[in-house]
Formats: C-alpha cells, sequence, structure tokens
C-alpha cells in the first residue's frame, strides 16, 4: 500500500480566471488514480494545502510526524519543487524515518491545466520509485530521482539535476 501526503505546491493549484492568480481548491490525487486506472492499493491524506515557498520547519514537522504515525513504508509525498530539496533534506535528518522509502514530487504545470501539466507523469513516477527503491529520501521529478543530498532545482532551465 502507498501512503500519499499532499502539501500543496503548483501541482495541486487551480487557476481564477477572473484575476488571473493561482489558488488551492482541492488535491486532485483521488481523481488522477483513478483515471490513471492506478489498481495499487493506497491512502491519501492532505497534510496542508501550500505554496513551498510558504512553508516553514513547523510545517515540515507535521510532514515528518505524519511519515512516521504512517502505518505504510512507501511514502509519497506532493511538495512544490522551490523549496522541496529543503523539506527532503528536513526528513533525511529525522529519526524514526529509517525503515521508510519517501518519494517527494511535485510539477511545474499544475494538474488543472490539462495535458499541458506534468504532473500525471511525475505522480505515475514517484508512485513506481517509492516501490521499488531501498529505505531513505529522495526527490521525483521528470521520470528521474535523486537521492535528497545529490538534488538540486536548477532554476534557470526548470529541471532537477543531480549535485
Amino acid at each position: 500500500m502507498i501512503q500519499i501526503f499532499v502539501t500543496g505546491g503548483t501541482f495541486d493549484k487551480e487557476y481564477n480566471l477572473l484575476n488571473g492568480e493561482l489558488y488551492f481548491k482541492d488535491t486532485h490525487l483521488r481523481d488522477m488514480m483513478v483515471v490513471g486506472r492506478s489498481n495499487i492499493p493506497f491512502d491519501v491524506k492532505t497534510l496542508m494545502m501550500l505554496d513551498s515557498l510558504e512553508m516553514t520547519d513547523e510545517d515540515r514537522e507535521i510532514i515528518a510526524h505524519n511519515c512516521r504515525r504512517s502505518k505504510f513504508d512507501d511514502i509519497v509525498i506532493t511538495h512544490g519543487t522551490d523549496r522541496m530539496v529543503e523539506t527532503a533534506k528536513f526528513l533525511a535528518g529525522k529519526k524514526n524515518l529509517d525503515e521508510k522509502t519517501i518519494v517527494l514530487f511535485g510539477a511545474m504545470i499544475p494538474y488543472a491545466f490539462g495535458s499541458s501539466s506534468d504532473g500525471f507523469f511525475n505522480l505515475g513516477a514517484a508512485i513506481a520509485f517509492a516501490q521499488v527503491l531501498k529505505p531513505g529520501v529522495y526527490i521525483s521529478m521528470n521520470g528521474r530521482y535523486y537521492h535528497w543530498d545529490k538534488v538540486r532545482k536548477n532554476t534557470k532551465t526548470g529541471f532537477f539535476e543531480v549535485v
């Protein structure tokens, strides 16, 4: 079984047609699992709906606490891409998470934007990696996975890369 924790990020943002702003309404995860015809048992829990630029260490502690409490060893976390590496580092430094495989992922374009979004692809990859990687903390974006301490987001290209 896969535990999926929702924390927000561009992945789950909606577009306001009136003012052009992005905002949070609800997660798309359950619908995506149905549309993707996934037959993997999963549990989705929304922890918060934040832009990662607004995420604090207190928010990260909520994520760590829920990872610790989860009865499942394979955990996938939606997260904003701007501070994903910081959260991965935070989780890697926490005790009692050694037996869990934690994969953070996000999207550069909201799922609500349809076929132009990378969200669906990144979700599928994160779920696959969570099932096959050894326990640890990872980031998955664009079909690749990275160890938490060997990755950065290249703000010029918009892609994650090995450090």
